[in-house]
């Protein structure tokens, strides 16, 4: 993907954010669904099963990445429970 600003005077930034989900299209869906605003434009999205982690590459205005980035942790906490991934890693640890 391109991304051209004509006139527009801007910082653009970019965010890799990454979840705690590799298995769930559904919930990496909704994580990246919700960080869908103006000014903002998806990169790229990988998931790794193996190590249950997503990330996701996003561009845009300094603002309406804060606001994605935001938006997209929310919709992580509300889809994601750590619970049963730390005890994962503590039974890995052992």
């Amino acid at each position: 993907m391109v991304v051209i600003l004509l006139g527009m005077s801007c910082t653009l930034v970019e965010c890799v954010p990454n979840f705690s989900e590799g298995r769930d299209p559904a919930k990496v869906d909704a994580i990246v669904e919700a960080m869908k605003i103006p000014g903002v434009y998806l990169l790229d999205r990988e998931m790794d099963s193996d190590h249950n982690r997503c990330v996701i590459t996003l561009v845009g205005e300094r603002e309406a990445i804060q606001e994605a980035v935001l938006r997209g942790v929310g919709k992580a906490a509300e889809l994601i429970d750590l619970t049963s991934t730390l005890a994962r890693t503590r039974a890995w640890r052992d």
